[in-house]
């Protein structure tokens, strides 16, 4: 099971939601864990057209196209080069974490704790392309993006603060424009922390409870095993409240017992 799966719902040794009611039921301890502590962080979300990117590095993606009879002979002769036309397919981003470089942290004197943060942030990208033969490739380049922006730095310390940017990128259109080159329409979001690794205090629950693993395979059934073996003739009070059932027809009362009832005639009672 995992730890939210519904099998696992009386345990109250596994992540859940909370409510101000029970918060406190269970704590029994303080513990301090290490933790990458988030000091301030900025989003910033663009369109970037006419963007140029450079390859660095391609190769075939075998079995792919209609000319995959010839791709494994290709790749084992060593004849990865495609032929014109290039017709751009699609590019993402590969990774999460961009690289800052050319990075300066100016404190700001007029706003203390703040500071002018400025870089340039590589962000890693894959094109997928075609060649005239319909062989597929995929490609290795960068995204740079210029940042100026202001966060909340710490006081120094014997522990160093860090900067690191957490990046995504897609594509909306390209053109191969030749040597390698292609000019994208792509949408990035940058989002930058100002990061130290802390030793905090936390209050605890103690240790999870790691239930087993539910086997996907077994477990198909189990819902509809659960179900009763006889279809019920009516809808009581109790359950209808246990199984969070409503009218289908009419309006609810308690008072008859049957629970749903409407224009002086009984109807049956559906899951809301």
């Amino acid at each position: 099971m995992s730890f939210y799966s519904y099998k696992n719902s009386g345990s109250t040794r596994c992540p859940c939601s909370i409510t101000p009611n029970n918060a406190l039921n269970g704590l029994c301890e303080k513990v301090c864990i290490q933790v990458q502590r988030v000091y301030d962080s900025c989003l910033q979300q663009e369109q970037l057209d006419n963007q140029r990117v450079t390859l660095v590095s391609y190769g075939l993606v075998p079995g792919c196209g209609c000319g995959t009879t010839n791709d494994q002979t290709a790749a084992e002769q060593g004849n990865t080069q495609p032929n014109m036309p290039i017709t751009f397919e699609s590019c993402r981003s590969t990774a999460t974490e961009g690289n800052i470089r050319n990075l300066s942290v100016e404190r700001l004197c007029d706003r203390p704790c703040f500071a002018r943060v400025r870089g340039q942030i590589d962000v890693p990208i894959d094109i997928l392309f075609t060649d005239a033969t319909c062989r597929e490739y995929i490609g290795r380049g960068v995204v740079t993006v210029d940042k100026d922006v202001l966060l909340s730095i710490p006081d120094e310390s014997i522990v160093p603060y860090t900067i690191e940017a957490m990046v995504s990128a897609i594509c909306v259109s390209g053109t191969y424009i030749g040597n390698n080159v292609f000019e994208l329409q792509i949408c990035i979001t940058v989002v930058l922390k100002v990061l130290a690794k802390v030793e905090i205090l936390v209050p605890s629950y103690g240790f999870c409870d790691v239930p087993p693993c539910e086997e996907f395979a077994s477990s198909v059934c189990d819902e509809f095993f659960s179900l009763p073996l006889f279809p019920q003739a009516q809808c009581d009070d109790e359950s209808l409240r246990a199984r969070n059932v409503s009218c289908t027809c009419g309006s609810y009362s308690s008072a008859t017992g049957i629970g749903c009832s409407g224009n002086g005639r009984s109807c049956g009672c559906g899951r809301s």
